[in-house]
């Protein structure tokens, strides 16, 4: 159990060092690291989704589709839950709530999902990284961005839209992205009775397998960047993020008698820290920065240790 921890592991820790080491040496700026982000999010990763969920049997799919449903619950149910208890529990304006429901709520599946859940859960992983990126562009920044826009002076665009106004063209931009279109394009294949050609296979994932490493290294050159602070607000959201959320999910699985793997997948998707997509929104709409940045920071950070109880418990 050690050694699988270790390996599932240590890979994020070495590969998120070398991009705080290539921070601190001015080798990778944070504009550079983006240009990274871009690169996986538009073609590596659709890549890798698409031909891992092309290359997995139907009856797997169909198997674990209880598995989306459970982190679709995690996730827009946690963001749901967060921001209904930051803004009339801890009364934070309508943006830092939103902000805070994505930082908890939102695990950064794409990035940290790859090398993890790929080794521990082979088959099913492909399966559980592409929920996580539909459900992220499809619900939870479509909700945040109403609020983001609607409850301030709407970022650098300074134009206010309706709420429906929001959403809409939030889903529609989403639709566009590869992250999003790929997978449901290969689980329609899928259904139609095709399969990935193994001689199409390789090149798909010749790149398809830099996502993980790249996306870890520019996380870590990002990290560096940012001012990193600890206060009260920074502690709760880490600890919910990485622990109270995760672990609700999984008592309630459990209490529900899930089968055990598909408790592990569940419990450990959502227990991957913070998106960078909260600091991102957090930049552009000018609310809890230094917040946003620090959850991500010590997410990441104290993720090797919450991630790796909770491989231990499942």
């Amino acid at each position: 159990m050690l050694e699988t921890i270790i390996m599932a592991l240590l890979p994020i820790v070495v590969t998120l060092l070398l991009g705080l080491l290539a921070g601190w040496r001015h080798e990778f700026s944070q504009d550079q690291a983006s240009v990274l982000n871009r690169m996986v999010m538009l073609y590596a990763l659709p890549m890798l989704l698409f031909a891992g969920i092309l290359g997995t049997p139907l009856e797997e799919v169909l198997k674990n589709a209880q598995v989306f449903l459970w982190i679709a619950i995690g996730m827009a149910g946690g963001f749901v839950l967060v921001f209904l208890i930051s803004r009339f529990v801890f009364r934070s304006d309508v943006k830092l709530a939103a902000l805070r429901g994505l930082a908890i709520a939102g695990p950064a599946v794409p990035f940290v999902g790859t090398p993890v859940l790929g080794m521990l859960f082979p088959v099913e992983a492909d399966l559980a990284i592409a929920a996580g990126s539909i459900l992220m562009n499809l619900v939870q920044v479509p909700l945040a961005l109403v609020f983001l826009v609607g409850g301030g002076d709407g970022g650098s665009s300074g134009q206010k839209k309706s709420p429906a106004a929001i959403v809409f063209g939030s889903i529609a931009n989403a639709i566009k992205q590869p992250v999003v279109w790929a997978p449901v394009l290969a689980f329609v294949l899928l259904l139609a009775g095709l399969d990935m050609p193994k001689v199409l296979k390789g090149s798909f994932l010749l790149l398809g397998q830099a996502t993980g490493g790249v996306a870890l290294f520019a996380v870590g050159a990002v990290l560096f960047a940012q001012k990193v602070s600890v206060s009260l607000p920074v502690i709760i959201n880490v600890i919910c993020k990485n622990i109270l959320l995760p672990g609700l999910i999984l008592l309630v699985m459990i209490w529900l008698a899930v089968p055990g793997a598909e408790r592990g997948l569940v419990a450990v998707t959502l227990a991957i820290p913070t998106a960078s997509i909260a600091v991102i929104f957090a930049v552009e709409y000018k609310s809890g920065e230094q917040e946003m940045a620090s959850t991500l920071f010590w997410s990441t950070i104290l993720s090797v240790i919450t991630m790796g109880g909770f491989i231990w418990l499942t």
